[in-house]
């Protein structure tokens, strides 16, 4: 042969494999198969504990601007579920949320934030899924114990008469309802619960079981009758994998609690990876994050940890983060109810892919290419794997094969140039033979879709951030306050509500009480003492004043604190300088909130029944405490350096606090 053919043969062959190596992968996207799992939407998480508590301190029109971008339909995130927690007076993480029963003869259904939010999501989407879960009761539901389920009869009761409250006070409908807690579940209880729901008329209230781990996927197999009590196994954090024996129960499989991670441009990759990849590894058809918006205070546990930032309820500032574009990446283009192609799976060079059908020609491909430093979520440690650039085609068979055009959408995190683009809109592209060809260069998300009602939603700037206001008054003189909490103020432990005292015609007809007379039960660690907390974590030289009120005349005791340096589930370590007057006439100051070191104490005069205006001014290392406007004391404190300010009582008892001021350096 001759050698220039020879030559231009082999170049020709060289030339068709580089086309055949560059041209990429080709992924099949088709329904001839059948489908896979039904999907059951992407969700967001108030509660476990308190993560939406400063939302609804924010002025119009910026708390329903923060409410479009979570709910509203084709604007954001566009949540299909919400979850909420069942409040149950403890401290669950960042916070405590109030139960609807304080006690056993006590039914309230108005107490709280979460049934607004509740009812301002459906009011955006009328179709969106509600959960409950109780991450904690009151005591009284297990008889002293820190246990709730040796009575699963009361256990039970309390959680269903939640449920036909949502429905007789606010037009609520709770599709699903969870089981306490992520350690253990109890298999009595879910029976009795399925049975007492059945028997309120409620049988439509699915049971996510066990919101933990798989562990209950070997008793579903197992029992007959708790398999048929339980609709969904809702795991936390699975980190995309699943079990065998759950793949054996045929339920449903959640991500009923994930996420858990800072919204920075690294949290928004965790988002994006998790979403697809639950389904491809996992077969978990829908994922919720906890939590829904990042509304407490940054310092307290998992700051910012939400799908955005509202944390500025006095300066009406708040900040769409990257995880809520993420979500709409698939929130927007889908529905509960679509289901999976079995045509899902992880790309050539890293990544993965999904896809789903409305049933009805409608197709959503959702794409994503997230590099591990750039994904890794705060848990469970992620394992090491490459992803890098790559083309990838994907050929539409079946009922899609006739598909001309798909709109595009596509997120870069570009973790490079610091310039990220998220969600912006794509010129459509045009199917050849029924393919299309997209290169992806590492950490972005696509989503390649038949649906034209995308929208990336927008509202005016809100406005600049600012610190916590340096003076700070609430006398708590409101009539039919639309929540029962003052502004601002987070409860660690204890609750805190308006009170209306109709028997004292003086000045303190209008107070702020704590109501928890009982130690809940709570998987967090509780702290002996209840605390709420206000203000500027940075606060280091003010002037905290407050009238105080003692109800228990044998052991009562309350404080006012500053500089308090920890709260949610490690308040009992809490350190400041905390000045407590007691119902037996003497006063303490410490240096923690447990009381364990004491700074000066002696007698006070106070006693129960009786308001008494307390006082502390704290420059420096030196504080200085007054009672009833005269000096009482005078300390050298060497730290914390700085923190909140707070109220709290020396037990869980009864005591009223009023005309509450901060001046601040």
């Amino acid at each position: 042969m001759d050698e220039r053919l020879s030559a231009g043969l082999l170049s020709a062959v060289l030339l068709f494999l580089l086309a055949e190596s560059s041209s990429g992968q080709t992924y099949p996207l088709s329904d001839g198969g059948g489908l896979g799992r039904q999907f059951d939407g992407i969700g967001g998480l108030s509660g476990g504990g308190a993560t939406s508590r400063l939302l609804v301190n924010y002025a119009e029109p910026y708390r329903s601007q923060i409410l479009d971008y979570l709910f509203k339909p084709n604007f954001g995130a566009s949540l299909h579920i919400l979850k909420v927690e069942i409040g149950g007076d403890a401290q669950t993480t960042d916070g405590t949320e109030p139960s609807h029963m304080h006690y056993d003869n006590d039914e309230n259904y108005f107490r709280g934030y979460e049934w607004w939010l509740m009812k301002e999501a459906k009011k955006r989407n009328p179709d969106i899924i509600l959960i409950g879960l109780p991450w904690a009761f009151p005591g009284w539901v297990g008889h002293g114990k820190n246990w709730p389920y040796d009575f699963p009869d009361i256990t039970a009761s309390y959680v269903v008469n939640w449920i036909l409250g949502a429905k007789k006070y606010h037009d609520l409908d709770i599709q699903y309802v969870g089981i306490w807690n992520e350690k253990t579940f109890d298999v009595q209880y879910i029976k009795v619960l399925r049975n007492m729901l059945d028997r309120a008329g409620l049988p439509a209230v699915g049971i996510i079981a066990a919101d933990g781990d798989w562990t209950i996927a070997n008793s579903l197999i197992s029992d007959p009758y708790l398999n048929d009590s339980v609709e969904v196994i809702g795991v936390h954090y699975p980190g995309t994998i699943t079990v065998d024996q759950a793949l054996k129960t045929q339920k449903k499989l959640w991500s009923s609690e994930d996420y858990s991670t800072f919204n920075d441009e690294v949290g928004g990759g965790c988002w994006a990876r998790i979403l697809n990849q639950n389904y491809v590894n996992g077969n978990m058809t829908s994922t919720i994050s906890w939590n829904l918006v990042a509304s407490y205070y940054e310092e307290l546990p998992f700051g910012r940890d939400g799908l955005m930032t509202a944390q500025e309820p006095w300066s009406g500032n708040y900040v769409v983060e990257s995880p809520i574009w993420i979500t709409a990446h698939t929130s927007q283009f889908t529905q509960p109810g679509w289901t999976y192609l079995q045509t899902v799976g992880h790309l050539e060079h890293g990544g993965s892919y999904v896809a789903l059908t409305d049933g009805k020609g409608n197709l959503t491909v959702v794409i994503e290419t997230m590099t591990h430093d750039h994904s890794v979520c705060i848990r469970p440690p992620l394992p090491p794997f490459n992803v890098t650039s790559q083309t990838a085609t994907f050929q539409l068979k079946g009922s899609f094969a006739s598909i001309q055009q798909l709109q595009v959408w596509r997120s870069q995190f570009d973790f490079r140039s610091q310039k990220p683009s998220f969600f912006q809109e794509m010129t459509p592209v045009k199917l050849v033979n029924g393919s299309f060809t997209l290169n992806l260069a590492e950490d972005e998300v696509y989503t390649v879709t038949t649906i034209t009602t995308g929208r990336k939603g927008s509202h005016p700037d809100p406005p600049p951030s600012a610190r916590f206001p340096k003076v700070y008054k609430d006398d708590f003189d409101a009539r039919n306050p639309p929540f029962s909490e003052a502004p601002n103020f987070a409860d660690q432990t204890g609750v805190f509500e308006y009170f209306m005292n109709l028997t004292d015609p003086g000045p303190h007809v209008f107070t702020f009480r704590q109501v928890v007379m009982e130690r809940p039960i709570t998987w967090a660690a509780d702290a002996d003492q209840t605390m709420s907390v206000i203000g500027d974590y940075q606060w280091q030289n003010l002037m905290l004043t407050c009238d105080v009120f003692m109800e228990n005349e044998k052991s009562g005791g309350v404080f006012i604190a500053v500089r308090v340096d920890k709260g949610g589930g490690v308040v009992r370590g809490a350190k400041g300088v905390f000045f407590w007057v007691f119902a037996d006439g003497t006063y303490k100051v410490t240096n923690d909130l447990a009381g364990q070191t004491v700074l000066a104490e002696g007698q006070s005069g106070t006693r129960a029944y009786a308001w008494t205006t307390l006082s502390l001014t704290a420059k420096g290392q030196k504080v200085i405490g007054m009672l009833d406007r005269n000096q009482l004391w005078t300390v050298v404190v060497p730290g914390p350096k700085n923190g909140w300010a707070a109220i709290g009582t020396h037990a869980f008892e009864l005591a009223q606090f009023d005309n509450f001021a901060v001046m601040a350096e």
